[in-house]
């Protein structure tokens, strides 16, 4: 079965020339297109919104489709439920499904993101209530809407899925400290909840084999996207990697290190990796019991 290619502004879809491994790989925050006027009303420099950094780009060479997000995390955060949002930030009638009472929107990082990853407010003043629906309908839905479909035809072709959900971290992030004193790389499974434990152990134990410390779901265990894509009782998994970024940048130019590359080809051999291992273990489906 060939992948239907996906076509939109907001989105950068890679798509193998043969897809071989039952592997998606998405990443939400990799964005950095930034409609003027967003930057327009932004109180914070750019520099402060330009986070994320692609390692998993390799991913359709080894036969894997590969998703990405143009928009950015600071304008719309594909992580997140459509109406994970804090109501204060807005101007005029707000949506009745709005979900404003979760850890994330209390920390400024709902849909539409409160803060920037310095932690100051992004906005100058209050959104329009309707950029709710706007930013949605041109960044959250297609996005969805193409992983949803990659997903699927994943699974229908392999009988199986693993979607792998890449992000980078700072390396200060919530308490880790720096990378002398904190781990390399958090994998998060929503708590055992959206992966199959053997494909968990896999990763982890390759990831250590490589040099690299290695914790799960603290402080990260998942988002929107391990919640709604990791079915593992039907063979639909999800596990997210997080990144430490000072394995890779200098954080504080925002510039990549010269072992950026070397990440990167990590990161390829671990998709090959887990690609082979998820093949075994997830065909043929049902998921045997653990």
């Amino acid at each position: 079965m060939s992948l239907l290619p996906v076509d939109h502004e907001s989105l950068d879809c890679r798509l193998p020339s043969r897809q071989s491994l039952l592997l998606v790989v998405d990443s939400p925050h990799s964005g950095a297109l930034y409609p003027s006027e967003f930057l327009a009303q932004a109180a914070v420099p750019l520099s402060a919104l330009r986070r994320a950094e692609e390692l998993f780009a390799s991913a359709p060479v080894l036969g894997i489709p590969f998703l990405a997000a143009r928009f950015p995390r600071s304008y719309v955060d594909a992580n997140r439920e459509p109406y994970e949002l804090d109501p204060g930030m807005f101007e005029g009638p707000l949506p009745r499904v709005l979900n404003h009472r979760t850890t994330r929107v209390a920390a400024g990082l709902g849909m539409i993101p409160r803060v920037a990853a310095s932690g100051e407010a992004i906005y100058r003043g209050r959104v329009p209530a309707n950029e709710i629906e706007r930013r949605l309908e041109t960044c959250w839905r297609p996005y969805h809407v193409a992983l949803s479909g990659l997903v699927e035809q994943t699974y229908a072709q392999f009988g199986g899925v693993l979607l792998i959900d890449a992000h980078s971290m700072p390396s200060s992030a919530s308490g880790l400290g720096l990378r002398e004193h904190g781990v390399d790389v958090v994998l998060g499974d929503n708590h055992g909840e959206a992966c199959a434990p053997l494909l968990i152990d896999v990763v982890e134990q390759w990831l250590t084999a490589q040099g690299l410390r290695v914790r799960r779901n603290q402080p990260y265990a998942g988002g929107f996207t391990t919640q709604r894509y990791g079915r593992p009782a039907v063979g639909r998994h999800t596990l997210q990697i997080e990144i430490n970024r000072s394995l890779y940048m200098d954080e504080a130019r925002h510039t990549q290190l010269a072992t950026f590359s070397a990440t990167q080809r990590l990161m390829a051999g671990l998709l090959e990796q887990i690609g082979e291992r998820a093949l075994e273990a997830l065909l043929p489906r049902p998921l045997a019991a653990e």
